[in-house]
């Protein structure tokens, strides 16, 4: 575990279409390295059994989530399907930045590209590929987690989602996973702590 103490406020956003493997990286990394903190988006989707309110995702109702969009407490939002919203509360960034740390974020391409427009040069964003559309698309349906209607809007997005690709600041490939962490503990360690390795 890599400790260091910030002087500046960065953020680290992975973003890949769903399957692609970005959570994994992401708590590899946070396992890595102290310095780094987790952004825990806001959602109005059902909870899971396994997650858990503050750790996972702040669940609110659709009623709640349009309040806060109204006081403008959202860095940036969406609204996935109907009534079924993702984003980034502000007071998220700023629990993060205020204890000193640099932000991780798990988030799709869309939300990734609104927060590299809202902070620019603090911001280093990182698209997961998958091997090719077909694995990704196995592993989706591999994961049993959807009913035949969600699975195929899925699939509809994740198509969509793998044309925003050049639009971010690098590329990890996650065909092999140990190949993938290394890249992106590299990617990470140059961008926060300014390592040339």
């Amino acid at each position: 575990m890599i400790r260091t103490t910030l002087t500046s406020r960065k953020m680290i956003v992975f973003t890949a279409p769903s399957g692609a493997g970005k959570t994994t990286l992401v708590k590899h990394l946070l396992d890595s390295y102290e310095f780094l903190d987790f952004s825990i988006s806001a959602t109005t989707r059902t909870k899971r059994p396994h997650e858990t309110e503050g750790k996972d995702y702040y669940f609110l109702t659709p009623e709640e989530f349009k309040r806060r969009i109204s006081a403008d407490e959202f860095i940036e939002y969406e609204e996935v399907y109907e009534d079924q919203f993702y984003g980034t509360l502000r007071s998220e960034v700023d629990r993060i930045w205020d204890s000193g740390k640099a932000i991780i974020f798990d988030i799709d391409v869309k939300g990734a590209k609104n927060i590299k427009n809202l902070y620019g040069d603090q911001c280093l964003t990182i698209f997961v590929r998958p091997p090719s559309l077909e694995v990704l698309i196995s592993r989706l349906t591999a994961r049993a987690t959807e009913t035949e209607e969600s699975l195929r809007k899925r699939i509809a997005r994740i198509r969509e989602e793998v044309t925003y690709e050049p639009i971010f600041d690098t590329v990890v490939v996650n065909d092999l996973l140990e190949v993938a962490k290394k890249e992106s503990e590299y990617l990470t360690e140059n961008f926060i702590l300014g390592k040339i390795l």
